[in-house]
């Protein structure tokens, strides 16, 4: 008997031309694909002109259809995981069933390809080296709110995906945690009508007055800028004498102060020299 193989395939996030070679290959040769909803994912399959067996994998069947799945693994059949759009398991059902197949041994490989979040995150202009994968927002109130106070602590670039009937709350909440700050704003993505918006968010309100909001949403949120310290109620030779009673030389000490108040090692020095 073949050994079972699980393949995650990405699949177009709009524009169905951003597959892979392989992805389509691997579609062609498995023997059933995993999909989130059987009627979207039909439609792609008809436009690469694949027919294979269709069964769904969402998060109301997640646990039994991983059951089912594991089963085909032991039976040696090659089974491809697909969502909607995107890559499987990020905000879509998935990392259930990855985590089982790994535990009981099967390999499991990934076919890379189209993602919303990094897509929008370059389009953005915002930094890119570090960055933050929220996803979601939480619907719970409390939640929500802790989650938002975090984020406007976060320096990183922050990736947001949200639906058209909450996208105005959310731009409020986060003009009401995070105040003065970049976001873009980034809607159907590869698609006929994409578009992205460049905007502070103390503008929130006149983005959403402009059109109605229609299609998916990413936000990719400005990180917020490091809090200069304040040194006004504290001498140089006074934080010296803390950086030694932390257990550093002078002339670490002085190193360190130097840095954090952005100034000469010299100049610390000899105002540090009475100690």
């Amino acid at each position: 008997m073949s050994e079972g193989m699980l393949y995650i395939c990405a699949t177009p996030i709009g524009n169905l031309e951003d597959i892979t070679l392989r992805a389509i290959r691997i579609l062609q040769e498995c023997d059933a694909i995993a999909c989130e909803d059987t009627r979207h994912s039909i439609k792609l399959l008809n436009h690469l002109n694949i027919k294979k067996f269709l069964f769904s994998y969402h998060q109301h069947n997640e646990q039994a259809r991983t059951d089912e799945i594991l089963q085909r693994l032991e039976q040696g059949e090659k089974i491809a995981l697909i969502s909607d759009a995107g890559m499987p398991g990020i905000s879509d059902p998935g990392f259930v069933l990855v985590n089982k197949a790994q535990q009981q041994g099967f390999k499991v490989t990934v076919l890379p390809g189209a993602s919303a979040g990094i897509s929008a995150l370059v389009l953005s202009g915002l930094p890119c080296d570090r960055f933050v994968f929220e996803g979601f927002l939480p619907s719970s109130v409390k939640e929500r709110k802790e989650r938002l106070e975090l984020l406007a602590k976060e320096q990183r670039t922050v990736i947001i995906y949200e639906s058209p009937h909450r996208i105005a709350k959310t731009l409020e909440q986060l003009y009401k945690y995070a105040g003065e700050r970049m976001v873009v704003v980034v809607r159907e993505m590869t698609k006929i009508y994409e578009e992205y918006t460049r905007l502070q968010l103390k503008d929130w309100q006149q983005f959403v007055d402009q059109k109605a909001p229609k299609g998916e949403f990413v936000l990719v949120l400005e990180g917020a800028q490091p809090k200069e310290e304040s040194f006004e109620d504290i001498t140089i030779a006074e934080q010296v004498l803390q950086e030694i009673a932390k257990g550093a030389d002078k002339k670490t000490a002085v190193k360190l102060v130097a840095k954090a108040r952005k100034l000469p090692k010299n100049e610390v020095y000899i105002q540090a020299m009475e100690l």
